[in-house]
């Protein structure tokens, strides 16, 4: 499972020219979910996600997570993430997981976030969406639960 985490000011996806997911501060989060992924890349990203500190403390150290420092994530499917590109100058994407599977493990993980009392806004899976955002700082933090970065 891969997440891309931006922290943001504020962050939005729309569908067909309406917005359905619309956050002010906190975490933009696209997720990309493999073929392979179970239970623990699954619990992985539930866990490392909310936990980063990747928000200013008191004397402006990112010290504090999205738990301490409240605000919102909008969450969005993106399989692109598993776009592999090496082999020439069409992506691949022979690892993404099946539309099945994919929407189970990314709404389980929705499911997860909200459990630990974080308001999560997310996108329409499997549409064209358009996302907006206002990185903040800028802050962009990649996540791969094999750990390959």
């Amino acid at each position: 499972m891969r997440c891309v985490v931006q922290r943001v000011t504020s962050s939005s996806v729309s569908v067909g020219g309406k917005t359905v997911g619309s956050i002010g501060p906190g975490l933009m989060v696209l997720i990309g979910i493999a073929s392979e992924d179970t239970e623990a890349d699954l619990k992985y990203m539930a866990e490392k996600v909310p936990n980063l500190r990747i928000f200013d403390d008191e004397a402006g150290v990112m010290n504090r997570s999205i738990l301490d420092a409240g605000g919102s994530i909008l969450a969005v499917s993106q399989f692109t993430l598993y776009g592999d590109a090496r082999g020439g100058r069409r992506p691949s994407y022979f690892r993404a997981a099946k539309p099945d599977k994919a929407d189970d493990l990314y709404e389980q993980l929705v499911a997860r976030w909200r459990e630990k009392g974080i308001h999560v806004e997310t996108g329409i899976f499997r549409t064209d969406m358009q996302v907006s955002l206002v990185n903040d700082g800028p802050v962009t933090i990649l996540l791969d639960s094999e750990k390959n970065f």
